[in-house]
């Protein structure tokens, strides 16, 4: 198997050294509803592990859950709602549409505030290690002792300086001894929670969260780690500088990440309420129409979403499943995902052997679609 490595910037073999593949996909920060964007990169990694236990590896798939951070503070805020219980009602739809969209179940889905123990720890072993500092009620990560911060992103600093002042207001630009220092943790405001630390109470910062996470369920050197293309930076850059800082060892072997998808000329997101969200499309379409739309597109690729995609998906799925049960396309399905997870060529080679009579159930489970 062959998978863009985003540090490498480059197609290269994945080889996992063991007969358990461990995985880290970031997962929602969960006060609304599952958008197309966030299942489309889900299915991709759902898809990634479907081939690696095809290829007779088994799979350890960590999921996140980014329960605390100013996000989802914000918008409990603005509704008058506690975090916890709009986490819940979120969660509880994210989980209904990936079992409706068939992902595998995931290893574990750990949340951020079961971790304080873990995150404290590591804040403490990178400040023991000279990559960090306190100041102004906080700490944080001194981007000045880490000479290989940027080289997931491939940025460089002026670059990164003008991603990280358009998104900063945390209060602490007075006391950063670099203006990439980002936070390990941080004093909570008023109405925010709060938890003891040997700094003072407060709460984490977002990227430490995950680092604390990845480490206590799967250890360091993870298999491979992944997330949407607009985590690379800032979130997995610093994710990477503060674990490799805390433990002395290689983070993640292979950095793997998707593309976003755009609606209206623009990416999906919440500030453009330019949003499709997975709930709504399964009133109206069988969600298997709905995971065959979504791999008729590479998941590295930036594509556009709209409804033509689910008509054209309702012939394609009613054309394979009339087909019949069988294994036609499977070794094309097989060489296609192996070459960078090619679902887009992996979904013609099944379209091919159905027009020559082939029958297709198997190929088609490969890409997780099934009847």
């Amino acid at each position: 198997m062959h998978l863009y490595g985003t540090r490498l910037r480059a197609v290269v073999p994945f080889r996992p050294p063991g007969p358990v593949v461990r995985l880290y996909t970031c997962g929602i920060t969960p006060y609304d509803a599952t958008h197309i964007g966030h299942a489309a990169t889900f299915v991709a990694y759902d898809v990634l592990q479907r081939r690696l236990r095809d290829l007779g590896y088994d799979t350890q798939c960590v999921r996140n859950v980014t329960d605390v951070d100013d996000d989802i503070l914000e918008r409990a805020g603005s509704l008058g709602v506690h975090y916890l219980d709009l986490a819940a009602a979120a969660l509880q739809t994210f989980e209904q549409d990936m079992t409706a969209l068939d992902l595998l179940p995931a290893h574990s889905e750990p949340r951020a505030t079961s971790a304080m123990s873990e995150i404290r720890s590591l804040i403490g072993r990178v400040l023991e290690s000279g990559h960090a500092y306190q100041a102004g009620g906080a700490v944080l990560f001194a981007v000045d002792t880490a000479p290989r911060f940027g080289s997931l992103s491939g940025l460089s600093r002026e670059e990164m300086l003008g991603l990280v002042d358009a998104a900063r207001d945390d209060g602490l630009a007075g006391v950063r001894r670099h203006p990439l220092d980002f936070v390990l943790w941080q004093p909570s405001k008023p109405g925010e929670p709060e938890w003891s630390s040997p700094w003072g109470p407060g709460r984490p910062g977002w990227h430490v969260e995950c680092s604390a996470l990845a480490l206590r369920e799967l250890g360091a050197g993870i298999d491979l780690h992944g997330g949407g293309s607009d985590l690379v930076f800032p979130h997995h850059e610093c994710e990477l500088a503060q674990a490799e800082a805390a433990t002395g060892d290689d983070f993640v072997r292979h950095w793997m990440h998707s593309g976003t998808v755009h609606q209206g000329g623009q990416k999906m997101s919440k500030s453009l309420g330019n949003l499709t969200f997975v709930s709504d499309l399964r009133e109206r379409w069988d969600p298997m129409v709905i995971r065959l739309a979504i791999v008729a597109a590479h998941y590295r690729s930036d594509w556009s979403w709209s409804t033509s995609l689910l008509e054209s998906s309702v012939v394609r799925l009613s054309a394979w499943r009339l087909a019949g049960r069988g294994d036609d396309a499977l070794a094309e399905v097989r060489s296609a995902l192996d070459d960078d997870l090619d679902t887009p060529a992996a979904v013609a080679a099944i379209d091919a052997a159905v027009a020559r009579g082939g029958r297709v159930s198997e190929a088609a489970g490969l890409l997780g679609i099934s009847w």
